[in-house]
């Protein structure tokens, strides 16, 4: 479901139905023209100086990456990590109203960060970006119960031709069957089991300031960036107080911020 109109701090009825039900909702223009200047800003500095915790194209080895760092684009960025260390600009994000109520209303009302998941500004680049396939982010993530909520912030338009999401709608609530998954965890596009999710595909095509919320359980994935300008996300992971991190897990490895 899209919602293009915001009259108030929170979702929709309608819309928290379809989330439940779909697995993912988009609210138009909801985070301002300021939040957005100032974390390309922070973007593009921290990019531009390889600063911080840095995934490159070369790490993940997915179709069309780099062999290797030292390979032609070997240095192309996927992800600056750990965004919270970079400006405080983020925690102040979080903390808004119109996105912190909508937080509480799909994943309950005590919202809380987990700091060791995304928290990141995914770069999509024109010539050394990859695709990457159908995949559940909650795969190597563990907590009490896999009920989180991702929310993707477009720091510019993205569309088909730089590598925007396509989810799999209804995927959340699927009870995955052994041999539906490759070994790498991504879902199987060879599969005749898995071709009715296949073709209910959609694409969540953005503009700058709308946010994508979908389930961690929710199957997406991008293809590389075609285009010639260089596309930006910011990307945050929540979570209910009452789901916690398994104690020792790379889940648990990082604080996280009570909101």
């Amino acid at each position: 479901m899209i919602e293009s109109a915001i009259s108030q701090d929170c979702f929709t009825p309608q819309a928290v139905s379809s989330f439940h039900k779909d697995g993912y909702i988009i609210q138009r223009g909801l985070v301002p023209e300021a939040y957005i200047h100032r974390i390309l800003d922070v973007a593009k500095r921290d990019a531009g100086l390889h600063y911080g915790d840095i995934e490159y194209e070369a790490d993940v080895q997915y179709p069309g990456a780099p062999t290797s760092v030292k390979a032609e684009g070997g240095r192309t960025i996927r992800r600056l990590k750990q965004a919270f260390s970079r400006d405080p600009v983020f925690s102040q994000l979080v903390k808004e109203p119109f996105l912190l109520n909508r937080l509480r209303q799909l994943v309950g009302p005590q919202v809380v960060m987990p700091l060791a998941h995304h928290n990141c500004i995914m770069t999509k680049h024109p010539k050394y970006s990859s695709d990457t396939g159908w995949h559940q982010d909650i795969r190597f993530w563990s907590f009490a119960n896999s009920e989180l909520v991702n929310a993707w912030v477009a720091l510019g338009d993205e569309t088909l031709t730089n590598g925007c999401l396509r989810l799999l709608p209804g995927t959340h609530r699927m009870k995955l069957q052994p041999g539906q998954l490759d070994e790498e965890l991504f879902f199987r596009d060879d599969l005749e089991q898995n071709r009715d999710a296949l073709d209910a595909a959609v694409t969540a095509e953005l503009r700058s300031g709308d946010v994508l919320f979908f389930h961690a359980r929710c199957f997406h994935a991008a293809t590389r960036n075609f285009s010639e300008n260089t596309k930006y996300s910011a990307v945050f992971t929540f979570r209910s107080l009452d789901n916690p991190p398994i104690e020792g897990s790379h889940s648990a490895a990082l604080p996280e911020l009570l909101l």
